[in-house]
C-alpha cells in the first residue's frame, strides 16, 4: 500500500470493515506537536484511487518533518465513502430485508462521526482529550462537498457549546476535543452540480423514469459479462490507467453493489448540491473562544475546464470567498491543465501543490 495501511472502523455502518488507508509519521514521537490530515474521496469513493496520491504527499511531508524546525509529524487517513464495499453494509435491496444505498447526508454524518473518533482519545472518567493538536480536512470533488459540510457542522456544535459555555474543560465533548483548523478542497464539487457538463447528462438518467429505476442493473449485468482479468487489462491498456487506478477500476466495477451506490449518490447529489447555503461566519477564521487568526482557513483548487463544475459557478463562488470581508479562503484556478480526475495520471503534480497548504497551515 505504497506506505499505508489498510483498516477498519465505520460508525453507523453494520461493522467496522470500511476500507481506509493510513500514512503515519516514522518521526511521530520526535515532533511536540502532531497533525491529523483527514482526506475524503470523491465518486466513486474508493481510496484506492488516491494510493499514489497520498503516497506521494506522505513522502513529501517526511521531508518537511526532517527540518529542524519543523514542530509537527503528520499523520494521514482516508476511508471510502460508504457502501462501495461489501463489508461495510448489508445487500442492497428493498426493505425490510435490506437497505438501499447510503445517501449524501449519510455520508455526511459517517464522515463527521468518524472525524471525531479519529481526532479525539476517550477519558477513563469520561470526556475525550485531543489526540491531534491541529486536523485539516482535505476532499475531492463531493468529497469537498462533504468536508464542508463536517466543518459546518463541527462548528455549529461548538457555537452551541459556547452559548451553554461549556468550553471551559475542553474534554467534555468529542467536538471540543477536535482542533480543525483548515480544510483543502480539491477539485471541488460544491454548487449546481447540475448546471456541469456531467450533471446534465446525470440529470436526464434521472429524470428518465426508466433509467433512473434500472440504470444500475444495466450497467451491472454489462460488466458481469467481462471476466476480472479482461477487465483490468482493458482498464489497464485501451484506457491507459496506472496499475493501482485499473486495480481499483475492476474491483468497484465487479463489486456487489459498487455501480449502485455510486449511481445512487450521484442523483442525490443532484438533489442536494445546489445553491451555497453555509453562513457566512464559516468561512471566518474564530478560535472557540472568539478569537479571529491570521492564516487561510480553507483552500481550494478548482480546474479550470472541470466535466463536474460549470463554469459561471465556480466564477460565483470565487467572487463571494473575495466579497466576504472577514473571510480567509485562498483560491486557486488550475493552470496546468490537470483533468478533475486528477488521481489517474497526475497524483504528484496535485501532492506537492497541497504540500505547500499543508505546510503553511502547520506553521501557523
Amino acid at each position: 500500500m505504497a506506505g499505508g495501511t489498510t483498516q477498519g472502523g465505520a460508525p453507523g455502518a453494520r461493522d467496522p470493515k470500511v476500507p481506509s488507508l493510513e500514512f503515519p509519521s516514522a518521526d511521530n514521537e520526535a515532533k511536540p506537536q502532531k497533525c491529523l490530515v483527514f482526506f475524503i474521496p470523491g465518486n466513486p469513493g474508493l481510496v484506492g484511487y488516491y494510493e499514489a496520491f497520498l503516497g506521494t504527499l506522505r513522502e513529501l511531508l517526511d521531508g518537511a518533518e526532517r527540518r529542524t524546525a519543523s514542530r509537527f509529524s503528520f499523520h494521514i487517513y482516508a476511508q471510502n465513502l460508504l457502501g462501495f464495499d461489501a463489508g461495510d453494509h448489508d445487500p442492497f435491496g428493498n426493505p425490510p430485508h435490506s437497505r438501499p444505498p447510503f445517501t449524501l447526508e449519510e455520508q455526511v454524518c459517517h464522515f463527521y462521526d468518524r472525524l471525531l473518533e479519529r481526532s479525539t482519545i476517550p477519558l477513563s472518567g469520561g470526556g475525550t482529550r485531543p489526540a491531534y493538536d491541529k486536523v485539516i480536512i482535505m476532499g475531492h470533488s463531493v468529497g469537498a462537498y462533504i468536508s464542508i459540510e463536517v466543518f459546518h457542522r463541527h462548528h455549529l456544535e461548538l457555537k452551541a457549546a459556547m452559548e451553554r459555555q461549556d468550553l471551559t474543560n475542553n474534554t467534555q465533548t468529542p467536538a471540543a476535543s477536535v482542533s480543525l483548523k483548515a480544510g483543502i478542497m480539491l477539485f471541488p464539487a460544491v454548487s449546481h452540480l447540475a448546471k456541469s457538463t456531467s450533471g446534465q447528462k446525470l440529470e436526464m438518467i434521472r429524470t428518465t423514469p426508466f433509467l433512473d429505476s434500472y440504470a444500475h442493473y444495466i450497467a451491472k449485468l454489462f460488466i458481469d459479462l467481462w471476466p476480472y482479468l479482461m477487465l483490468v487489462v482493458f482498464i489497464r491498456l485501451v484506457m491507459g490507467f496506472p496499475a493501482h487506478v485499473a486495480g481499483t477500476t475492476a474491483r468497484f466495477l465487479k463489486s456487489r453493489d459498487g455501480i449502485w451506490q455510486a449511481i445512487h449518490l450521484a442523483k442525490d447529489e443532484l438533489k442536494h448540491i445546489t445553491e451555497e447555503k453555509w453562513s457566512e461566519d464559516l468561512w471566518e477564521i474564530a478560535d472557540v473562544d472568539g478569537s479571529e487568526g491570521a492564516a487561510d482557513k480553507f483552500f481550494f483548487y478548482f480546474g479550470e475546464k472541470d466535466h463536474w463544475v460549470a463554469d459561471e459557478c465556480r466564477n460565483e463562488f470565487i467572487e463571494r470567498r473575495k466579497g466576504h470581508a472577514k473571510g480567509r479562503t485562498t483560491v486557486v484556478v488550475d493552470e496546468d491543465k490537470i483533468p478533475h480526475a486528477f488521481c489517474i495520471h497526475h497524483s504528484e503534480q496535485v501532492a506537492e501543490k497541497v504540500m505547500v497548504w499543508v505546510d503553511e497551515i502547520a506553521k501557523t
